[in-house]
């Protein structure tokens, strides 16, 4: 493969495991799931954040779980980095081109990170609905 069609299919596969990880958000309810295009973003540490808040401990393990069961239903991965399931207020899991946040609702609020980004494409997503937009 030549190197244009490989970043092309890691894009369309960064893609992919975007709204798959939203789905899986969206299945357990996850409040305010959103994806961020980062990949025309300054210092860029990733492709894709994809963001939501749960509104209790128990909640926001859930989402968790149903992300990582999602992605590996679907793609046959698991994150090559997870943070933060101890405490349950902020879990991040890595996919390298892809992140997952799951906040406690207080928490995203008070780290605010789709104002840290704010030159990322915002894709505010809604019962399996994307819908882009600039925030």
């Amino acid at each position: 493969m030549t190197q244009g069609i490989q970043a092309k299919k890691k894009q369309a596969d960064a893609e992919m495991l975007s709204r798959i990880i939203a789905e899986g958000m969206l299945e357990k309810k996850g409040i305010d799931v959103v994806i961020m295009d980062l990949r025309k973003a300054k210092n860029a540490v990733t492709d894709f954040f994809v963001i939501c808040s749960g509104n209790s401990d128990t909640q926001v393990e859930a989402l968790m779980n149903s992300v990582e069961e999602q992605v590996h239903k679907h793609l046959g991965e698991w994150p090559w980095q997870k943070e933060g399931k101890a405490n349950r207020e902020w879990i991040l899991l890595d996919y390298v081109n892809v992140v997952a946040h799951i906040f406690k609702k207080d928490r995203r609020q008070f780290y605010g990170l789709e104002e840290l980004w704010g030159d990322a494409e915002t894709i505010h997503v809604e019962n399996s609905a994307f819908s882009p937009s600039h925030s």
